[in-house]
């Protein structure tokens, strides 16, 4: 089981932190990701790490995100700074099994999803 929080509205310009709690199963060899979508738009992919610690970022938002896991305490997060209001959307986070280095920001690699958490900037 996944869950997300620490979303929630800010002025652009703004930071949030997101995270994701994982349990039910220990996380560590997983890849983990965090997508986003916006209404009446694709889920789009923000950000990867993998079990290793490499991390990969969507162009969007290269140089303001960053990915983190603390495999010690089974959570995921996203510290999200200068934060646009093409940010808005709703974020969930994803882990997948055997998820290869270009399909990191693909959801479709992605096997466990949790429901969301909105982030509106205004």
């Amino acid at each position: 089981q996944l869950v997300e929080s620490g979303g929630g509205s800010v002025q652009a310009g703004g930071s949030l932190k997101l995270s994701c709690a994982v349990s039910g199963y220990t996380y560590g060899p997983y890849c983990m990701g965090w997508f986003r979508q916006a209404p009446g738009r694709e889920r789009e992919g923000v950000a990867a790490i993998g079990s290793n610690g490499n991390t990969r970022y969507g162009d969007s938002v290269q140089d303001r995100f960053t990915i983190s896991r603390d495999n010690a305490k089974n959570t995921l997060y996203l510290q999200m700074n200068s934060l646009k209001p093409e940010d808005t959307a709703m974020y969930y986070c994803a882990a997948g099994e055997f998820v290869s280095g270009k399909d990191r920001l693909v959801s479709s690699a992605y096997r466990y999803w949790g429901q969301g958490t909105q982030v509106t900037v205004s």
